[in-house]
């Protein structure tokens, strides 16, 4: 069905379930969603899955960091 519409649309063969699954997961993440919920949402048993299936930005990550560090 995915191809079909994609056929259909005139979207590039990059355009799959997996980066569709991916494009969530790091919208999500960089809009400030909670690592572990998308972790949940994605049916991921480890965290390092979810850590490396999405697009982690280091600026984003840091501001986090800081934000809930004590020190931080």
């Amino acid at each position: 069905m995915i191809r079909a519409t994609r056929l259909q649309l005139g979207l590039p063969a990059t355009a799959t379930p997996h980066a569709l699954r991916h494009s969530f997961a790091s919208h999500l993440l960089n809009r400030g969603g909670d690592l572990r919920t998308i972790q949940e949402l994605l049916g991921h048993a480890n965290l390092s899955t979810t850590e490396a299936y999405t697009s982690l930005d280091a600026a984003r990550l840091m501001d986090v960091y800081h934000g809930a560090h004590p020190r931080g």
